[in-house]
């Protein structure tokens, strides 16, 4: 990205008036005191700034810098340096998936295979590259386009980079709708990239079905149906859609598919998110991917939350 000096006034506090800043104009907030609407003052061009601490942006901002660009992950257009605070310049964006779904209640099976690629791509392209993303889930997702048919990951900063090929973590960190059961269980440590794949087959479940395939009132009941690991999976999906989310909301991390793995599935070619394009290798381990039916929990009617 672009480095920069930006011209004074710096941020203001929460008393918030227009500023500039090099070549852009700050408006309005759009979350808490660090984020906010800006546009480019010749252009016009509308985009997101983000505030950081000047001693603290380039840990704040290491994945990025150890990542490089991927059409699926928010990118860093330019970095404006003032005497405390970096000013971070990204691409804006029209919604979040969350809300998306939120709003539609749930997507079409070739829309959701076509949007959940894209997803799956973004993942893939950070656990290739060292990278465990940990608080997974589709807030964290948002449009690239006017049409919602163009998503991104918005935010690496909850990242942790892998010191090597070990991808065993400690730390408790996520959405509780999406935490996998190996870290509700592990009192030591468990696979990074693995915890992520079930966050993305819980976000699959939720855009295909509208709602989370775990859900309760109680955070204690709650996690004791994730550490289960029962769920139902509606008759009205096709095979290789009930196929995709066995094989990924697998209690047993050892069992999941990996993020590439997921990419390589047939539903997506099947649903025309691949344009028609067949992934070979596949469809012969399709049979061994299915878990049984039997003895699964009925799923909660609750609508899906935060």
């Amino acid at each position: 990205p672009n480095l920069g000096s930006p011209s004074p006034p710096e941020t203001p506090d929460s008393s918030h008036c227009i500023s500039r800043i090099g070549d852009y104009l700050l408006l309005e907030p759009l979350e808490g005191d660090h984020v906010f609407r800006a546009a480019h003052l010749h252009s016009g061009e509308e985009l997101v700034c983000k505030v950081f601490e000047i001693g603290r942006y380039q840990e704040s901002l290491a994945a990025y810098f150890a990542l490089g660009q991927h059409q699926h992950i928010n990118q860093i257009l330019e970095i404006l340096l003032g005497e405390t605070r970096a000013y971070v310049f990204f691409e804006r964006s029209y919604g979040d998936m969350h809300s998306f779904v939120r709003t539609c209640k749930k997507l079409r099976e070739d829309e959701a295979a076509r949007l959940f690629y894209q997803i799956a791509s973004a993942v893939a392209h950070c656990h290739d590259n060292g990278l465990v993303l940990r608080d997974l889930k589709l807030r964290k997702f948002v449009f690239k386009n006017d049409d919602r048919s163009l998503v991104k990951l918005e935010s690496l900063e909850d990242t942790y980079i892998l010191d090597g090929h070990d991808d065993s973590l400690s730390d408790k960190h996520g959405c509780p709708a999406y935490v996998s059961p190996e870290i509700l269980n592990a009192n030591g440590c468990y696979s990074g990239k693995a915890a992520d794949v079930w966050s993305l087959g819980v976000m699959l479940y939720t855009i295909l079905v509208g709602r989370y395939p775990f859900h309760d009132v109680e955070p204690g009941s709650l996690f004791s149906k994730i550490r289960r690991g029962h769920f139902n999976v509606p008759e009205t999906l096709t095979p290789k859609a009930k196929c995709l989310i066995r094989s990924i909301l697998r209690r047993e991390p050892a069992e999941r598919l990996t993020s590439r793995e997921v990419l390589e599935h047939p539903w997506f070619a099947s649903s025309g998110a691949l344009g028609g394009a067949v992934v070979p290798g596949r469809a012969e381990r399709e049979q061994e991917q299915i878990v049984p039916e039997g003895n699964l929990e009925p799923a909660a009617t609750n609508g899906i939350y935060p």
